[in-house]
């Protein structure tokens, strides 16, 4: 009797922390967009420097002091948007949560 108890009660812990996983999908697909958002402000932001012996007006651009760094910091808040975005509830855990409540 006691081992048949165990064995069921193993199985719901694997299954449950399975099922709570902290990050889904979605997630990670917003993250995915999140990090290329940030390297492409890094890549506007990248271009030929000034030398000692010729300067250069195009590190004044606003391709590389304005729309670079924008896009690399709206790229950091969305990932961390992405990582802190809650996941949908499944069917068993709204009904777990009902039955919590009562």
């Amino acid at each position: 009797m006691n081992n048949k108890a165990a064995n069921n009660n193993t199985e719901a812990i694997e299954r449950e922390s399975y099922v709570r996983l902290p990050l889904v999908k979605k997630n990670f697909v917003m993250m995915g967009i999140a990090g290329a958002m940030i390297v492409v402000g890094f890549l506007l932001m990248t271009g030929a420097p000034a030398t000692a012996t010729e300067f250069n007006p195009d590190i004044f651009s606003a391709r590389r002091i304005v729309v670079g760094p924008t896009l690399a910091f709206l790229g950091f808040l969305f990932m961390g948007f992405a990582i802190m975005w809650p996941g949908k509830k499944n069917s068993s855990e709204k009904s777990t949560q009902q039955t919590e409540e009562k």
